[in-house]
């Protein structure tokens, strides 16, 4: 089985995909789903966020919730606002968000290359949003959230996207209300399809960037329909899923910084005290943006301090016990904050570094968070090494920017 393959993607019909194109279904809540569908009838909202047209309060894992979402598929197909390609193909998806851009593949990946771990994870998944995910992929038959992976660059592969991009006009190309702008070229040459399924098909793995529920999810909807299929062959679209494929070199992580609720009933003078017998302490003037492992900012209200960790406490050699979640996690957040199980426990919430450290201070200030911690993003390199080494890292550790859009390309299975 092929590690990807092109497919026929549902996508905008020409002149919609402004109209169709919606962020990532997990990045906003109910409410704020709701804001951005008024006066937006196509909004690829109403088939990821579908209890936007339902009364507000509506449970979003209610069975209404995906029938909605169905209903609201077959609509926009039978109006002509999505259409199917009508042979195979692969696309080139760009992204631009001010001077960074990011240049990739959408395609469907093997669910037994995921399987096998050939494709490889770097986190657990919460039963509750993977359930989610297998009940709407099963409601709509087709993928809508691609997958967004991760390939060691090729500079071949890398070449021959460029080209695509390069000579001739995008088919879709819009620009979200955030600034970043989406533009995706269709790849229907039989030659170059066969050189990209060839490139990949070489290559030892590939690597789950974002979408742990959603690859996890499609795993278990095509090992249900194996089952039940008695004519299976390996050839059906459900095992396949999803995906948008960038070469490492190309991604962007940010911080993913922390905010915690209380002080484990610490002064503020105690727990500056606790924290300096295992890091040096810097008062600062200014926001702390850390600038190499082992160096925290730390908000408490007022005040921004530079934490700087002695290098002999980091254990080089671990993959994860040596990123930067962790060293906040075993040498402040546990031994002196008391929050042992970051996935858990409610004193402690995460903020992704596209909000900026002023909204550490912002939380801290308002009197809803009693410290800020400020982190060094975790390194592309890093997420490799931890999949590599079949290990997982702790909750929240990567904040990729900029965001896949939903609705420009899915998947009927």
């Amino acid at each position: 089985m092929p590690l990807i393959r092109p497919f026929p993607g549902l996508r905008p019909a020409p002149g919609r995909e402004a109209e169709v194109a919606a962020p990532p279904y997990d990045v906003m809540n109910a409410e704020e789903a709701r804001r951005m569908v008024a006066g937006r009838p196509w909004s690829f909202l109403h088939i990821s966020r579908p209890e936007v047209d339902l009364p507000e309060g509506t449970d979003p894992y209610a069975p209404e919730v995906y029938d909605r979402a169905a209903e609201n598929l077959r609509r926009m197909r039978m109006e002509g606002v999505l259409r199917q390609d009508p042979q195979p193909c692969y696309y080139v998806y760009r992204l631009t968000m001010g001077e960074h851009r990011q240049t990739g593949i959408v395609a469907v990946a093997s669910v037994e290359a995921y399987d096998h771990d050939r494709i490889r994870k770097h986190e657990f998944t919460r039963p509750k949003k993977e359930d989610d995910r297998v009940r709407q992929i099963e409601a709509l038959d087709a993928q809508t959230g691609p997958v967004f992976l991760i390939y060691r660059a090729r500079e071949k592969v890398d070449r021959l996207l460029d080209r695509v991009a390069a000579e001739t006009a995008p088919e879709m190309d819009v620009t979200a209300a955030d600034g970043v702008r989406h533009q995706v070229w269709v790849v229907r040459d039989d030659h170059a399809i066969a050189t990209l399924s060839a490139d990949f098909d070489a290559m030892e793995a590939l690597y789950v960037a974002d979408g742990h529920h959603r690859s996890a999810a499609a795993s278990r909807v095509a090992a249900r329909r194996r089952r039940n299929n008695p004519q299976h062959t390996g050839d059906e679209p459900y095992n396949y899923f999803l995906s948008v494929i960038f070469p490492h070199d190309q991604v962007r992580i940010l911080d993913y910084n922390r905010v915690v609720r209380d002080l484990n009933g610490l002064t503020r003078e105690q727990l500056l005290r606790k924290i300096g017998v295992r890091f040096r302490v810097m008062p600062a003037d200014a926001p702390v943006a850390p600038q190499q492992t082992g160096e925290f900012g730390m908000y408490l209200p007022g005040r921004w301090y530079r934490l700087q960790l002695d290098p002999e406490r980091i254990p080089w050699d671990d993959p994860v016990g040596s990123l930067d979640v962790s060293l906040l996690g075993s040498e402040l957040l546990e031994p002196i904050l008391g929050i042992g199980d970051q996935r858990r426990d409610e004193r402690i919430d995460f903020v992704g570094g596209i909000r900026g450290l002023e909204e550490l201070q912002r939380r801290v200030d308002s009197g809803a968070m009693a410290a800020a911690f400020s982190l060094f993003p975790t390194r592309v390199e890093a997420l490799l090494a931890v999949a590599d080494a079949g290990e997982v890292m702790p909750p929240k550790s990567t904040w990729f920017e900029p965001k896949l859009a939903d609705g420009l390309v899915s998947h009927l299975i």
